[in-house]
């Protein structure tokens, strides 16, 4: 048997813990469980996919990179804007 030894956020522990707590489960089994569903799939047993921004955000990035700000004048100009 060995030992591993991972950082994880706080939260993110504790909110883990609850769900596995509620279907009868500890850490260390939930874990265990998840590294032979690896072995099984012979990789990640679920998808890893990156966020890709909507056309909106790549439009603002774009104008960003090429130094076309929007300034407002005031935050409940700047809210206005943010929820049209």
């Amino acid at each position: 048997m060995s030992t591993i030894t991972v950082r994880v956020d706080d939260n993110i522990k504790k909110e883990a813990g609850n769900v596995f707590q509620s279907v009868g489960l500890d850490m260390s089994t939930a874990i265990n469980i998840y590294l032979r569903q690896v072995i099984l799939h012979k990789g990640i047993p679920f998808p890893v996919t990156a966020e890709i921004p909507n056309a909106v955000t790549l439009k603002a990035i774009k104008d960003a990179e090429n130094g076309e700000m929007v300034s407002f004048s005031s935050i409940d100009e700047l809210m206005e804007d943010l929820n049209d």
